[in-house]
C-alpha cells in the first residue's frame, strides 16, 4: 500500500484547496491574473486528486471504507481524525471538485460586483475543503467541524456579493443553518455519552446500531439529527431559507449552494441518521416521506407562481430533493441508491440551471419572466443549452434527471418491510403527480425566456452567444447528465455496495 492509499491521498483531496486559499491570500490584491490562476490550478490539482481516488478505488468491495486514516487527534474528548470513504460517498466527494473547478472557470469573466477576485475565489476554495472534508469525515467531531466550514464562506460570499436584498437573505441562511447545526451538536454529544464504549466514531457507532439506547431516547436524538439536516437539505418547511438564499446569491454561490451544499443535509441522513438509530428512523420514516411529497407538490406549486427566473429553479431544488428524500425514507436499498443518484443529477443539473440563469442575467440586466424572450434568436446556442438542463430537469428518459426521480417513485411501492405500505404508495401516486408539475414549470420557463421574439427594450441590443470560458465550464457537466442519462449504472456500480450495506444494517436491526 503506497502513501497514496494509505489515507495520505484522500487528505490531499481534502487540504488542497484551503492551501491554495493561503496562497490565494498572499498575493497582492491588483495582480489579479495570477490569482486567479492559482485559484484554478488547486482546484484542478484537486481534481486530480480525486481522480486518482476514482482511478484506485476498489469497486469490487465498495461498502467498506477505502483511502482510510485513523490517526489520533483531540483525545481529550476521544475525536479522531477518522477519514475515509466508500460507495456513497465517492460521486459525492468528485461533484464537490468537478463543481468547483467549473465555478473558477465561469468566474474568470463574471466576477460580481465589489470586483475583488481574491476575496471571492479565497472563499471558492476554503467551500470546496468544507464540503470536500464533509464527505469524507468518519468522526461525528469532524464531520461537524466540516460541515459547519461551508457556513462562514457562503454567509459572506450572499452577503458580500448578492442582490439587494443580500444582507437579510445572509442572515436568514446563517442563523437557520446555525439552529439546526446546534441541534445536530446536541444529538451528537447524546449519542457519545449514551452509548458504550464512548465515541464519536461514525462506523462503531454504525455497528451499534441504537444498541443499548430505548425507543424513545433514539428518537429524541433522532430529532435533533433530523433537524439538523433537514434544514440544510431543506425539506418544507425548513425551506424558507432558501429562495432568499439562491435569489440573491451571486451565480457562483447559488451553483455552490444547489450543487453540492444541499447535499450535506441528505448525505448525513445516508451516512448518519439511518445507520446509527434505524429503530428511530423507522418511526420517522412515513414522517420524512410525508414532508418530502409535501416538498413536492408545494416546490412544483410555487415555481409555477414565480416571476423570477432564479427563484424558481431556486424552489424547484425544494421539489427536487422532495425526491432524494423520498427515496431514503423507504428504508431500501433500492430508494436510498435512486436517493443518491438523485443527489448527484440534481448537483449536475440545478448547477447548469443556475449557471444559465446567471448568464442571462448578465446579458440582460434581468431575470424578470416577463421581460425576457427570444433567447433562441439572440443567442441560440445559450437557449439550446438552457432547453437541454430543463428537459433534463423535468426526468426526459436519457438524461440523468430521470434515475433520480423515477426509481425514488418506483421505490416507494415497496417500503421496508414494517412500514406502512399504502401509505407510501399514496406517496408514491403524489410524488408522481410533482413530475407533471415539474414539466408544467419548466417547459413554461423555458417558453418565456427562449421562444418568441425578443421583447422591444432589448431588439437591437447585442446579446452574445455562449462564449469561452462558459463552453470550458458547462461542457464536462453537460456531457456527465448525458452519459448517467443513457449508462445509469456508471453511478449505481459505485453506489450499490455501500448502499445495500445501510440498507441492510437497518433492516437487521429493526428486525432484531
Amino acid at each position: 500500500m503506497d502513501w497514496f492509499d494509505s489515507g495520505w491521498g484522500l487528505t490531499l483531496a481534502i487540504f488542497l484547496p484551503v492551501a491554495g486559499m493561503v496562497v490565494v491570500l498572499a498575493i497582492p490584491k491588483a495582480q489579479e491574473q495570477a490569482i486567479k490562476i492559482v485559484a484554478l490550478l488547486t482546484t484542478l490539482a484537486t481534481l486530480a486528486a480525486g481522480v486518482g481516488l476514482l482511478v484506485r478505488f476498489d469497486y469490487d468491495d465498495t461498502g467498506d471504507l477505502q483511502f482510510e486514516a485513523n490517526k489520533s487527534w483531540i483525545d481529550v474528548i476521544q475525536s479522531r481524525y477518522h477519514i475515509g470513504i466508500d460507495g456513497i460517498a465517492l460521486p459525492l466527494l468528485l461533484l464537490s471538485m468537478v463543481v468547483t473547478v467549473a465555478c473558477v472557470i465561469y468566474s474568470w469573466d463574471h466576477f460580481p460586483a465589489p470586483h475583488n477576485p481574491k476575496g471571492f475565489l479565497a472563499l471558492t476554495l476554503l467551500l470546496e475543503t468544507g464540503m470536500n472534508g464533509t464527505f469524507a469525515a468518519q468522526d461525528l467531531i469532524l464531520f461537524f467541524i466540516f460541515f459547519e466550514l461551508v457556513l462562514l464562506p457562503m454567509f459572506f460570499m450572499i452577503g458580500v456579493w448578492g442582490g439587494p436584498n443580500r444582507v437579510y437573505a445572509s442572515i436568514k441562511f446563517f442563523l437557520f443553518t446555525l439552529f439546526g447545526s446546534a441541534l445536530m451538536l446536541l444529538s451528537f454529544l447524546a449519542l457519545f455519552f449514551l452509548t458504550e464504549p464512548h465515541t464519536f466514531d461514525i462506523p462503531t457507532l454504525a455497528e451499534a446500531a441504537g444498541e443499548g439506547l430505548v425507543g424513545s431516547t433514539q428518537n429524541l436524538i433522532f430529532l435533533g439529527l433530523f433537524l439538523g439536516f433537514a434544514i440544510k437539505v431543506p425539506m418544507f418547511p425548513f425551506h424558507t431559507w432558501l429562495p432568499d438564499a439562491h435569489t440573491e446569491a451571486p451565480t457562483v454561490g447559488s451553483v455552490i449552494l444547489a450543487a453540492v451544499l444541499l447535499k450535506l443535509g441528505t448525505y448525513g441522513f445516508v451516512r448518519i441518521a439511518l445507520p446509527v438509530l434505524p429503530q428511530a428512523a423507522e418511526d420517522w420514516a412515513p414522517w420524512i416521506g410525508l414532508l418530502a411529497v409535501i416538498g413536492i407538490i408545494y416546490g412544483a406549486l410555487c415555481c409555477l407562481a414565480q416571476r423570477d427566473m432564479k427563484r424558481l429553479i431556486a424552489f424547484s431544488s425544494v421539489a427536487h430533493m422532495g425526491f432524494v428524500m423520498l427515496g431514503i425514507a423507504t428504508l431500501t436499498d433500492f430508494g436510498i441508491n435512486a436517493a443518491v443518484f438523485g443527489m448527484v443529477a440534481h448537483g449536475l443539473i440545478t448547477g447548469m440551471l443556475f449557471f444559465l440563469a446567471g448568464s442571462v442575467q448578465e446579458r440582460y440586466n434581468t431575470r424578470e419572466l416577463s421581460r425576457l424572450g427570444g433567447l433562441l434568436v439572440q443567442a441560440p446556442r445559450l437557449g439550446w443549452i438552457l432547453g437541454f438542463c430543463a428537459m433534463a430537469s423535468l426526468g426526459l428518459p436519457g438524461l440523468a434527471g430521470f434515475w433520480g426521480e423515477f426509481p425514488a417513485i418506483l421505490s416507494a411501492y415497496e417500503p421496508l418491510e414494517g412500514l406502512p405500505v399504502e401509505t407510501f404508495r399514496t406517496f408514491m401516486v403524489f410524488a408522481a403527480i410533482g413530475t407533471v408539475l415539474a414539466a408544467g414549470y419548466l417547459l413554461w420557463m423555458f417558453q418565456r425566456v427562449a421562444f418568441g421574439e425578443p421583447k422591444p427594450e432589448f431588439e437591437s441590443a447585442h446579446i452574445h452567444d455562449v462564449h469561452a470560458p462558459e463552453w470550458i465550464a458547462w461542457t464536462p457537466l453537460l456531457l456527465l447528465i448525458v452519459a448517467l442519462g443513457v449508462y445509469p449504472n456508471l453511478l449505481f456500480k459505485i453506489t450499490d455496495g455501500a448502499v445495500t450495506g445501510v440498507a441492510d444494517g437497518v433492516a437487521k436491526a429493526i428486525g432484531g
